[in-house]
């Protein structure tokens, strides 16, 4: 029993070790246009609170090197990026509304977060302060909209005579790439 514990350690130590080298995107693309801030309050209250997610200006603490909490931490950046980037403006995001029914609902900044930056937590004066701030930035510097989501696929009879049950998929639709801005570029999740 002794050596099937030793071995049990050695090969759990050992897949710790061997995660380790899993990539992790950790990268901070250069800031391409940053939104237009109303105040330099709005723009430090969103860099306390929103910043390290949702912007190209994260900061990447210990932690976010060590797997497998890295990955969790870098899904988070790419997802939050992908959703609202206040470093890449030009790029379709969230609108205010969205904003202000997260919040409300306390769904962030995210809890797990808060629990390792205690300062990205805003008082409810602070929280009130960033939205109107950040309702003022968005009527000056509105986002680009966010098309909506186009079908997966087009349903069609196999032939004329053909009953709706024996329609068949005559194409797989591809979403437009809905991060894509006016200006040709693309978005990649960095």
């Amino acid at each position: 029993m002794q050596r099937f514990r030793s071995f049990l350690v050695v090969f759990l130590l050992g897949g710790f070790v061997a995660i380790q080298f899993a990539p992790v995107d950790r990268s901070n693309p250069r800031v391409l246009r940053e939104i237009k801030w109303d105040s330099p309050e709005t723009r430090e209250l969103a860099k306390r609170a929103c910043f390290d997610c949702h912007s190209n200006e994260t900061v990447w603490p210990w932690y976010s090197k060590v797997a497998p909490v890295s990955w969790r931490v870098s899904g988070h950046v790419v997802d939050g990026r992908r959703h609202l980037n206040f470093s890449a403006w030009h790029y379709p995001n969230e609108n205010y509304d969205e904003i202000v029914e997260v919040m409300e609902k306390g769904e962030m900044p995210l809890s797990d977060y808060l629990l390792l930056h205690g300062k990205a937590k805003l008082t409810p004066g602070e929280t009130e302060r960033l939205l109107q701030g950040l309702k003022a930035t968005f009527a000056a510097d509105p986002p680009l909209p966010r098309r909506p989501p186009e079908p997966d696929a087009a349903v069609v009879p196999a032939d004329s005579s053909a009953a709706p049950a024996d329609s068949v998929i005559a194409s797989k639709g591809v979403p437009s790439d809905t991060t894509a801005a006016a200006d040709g570029h693309e978005d990649h999740d960095h």
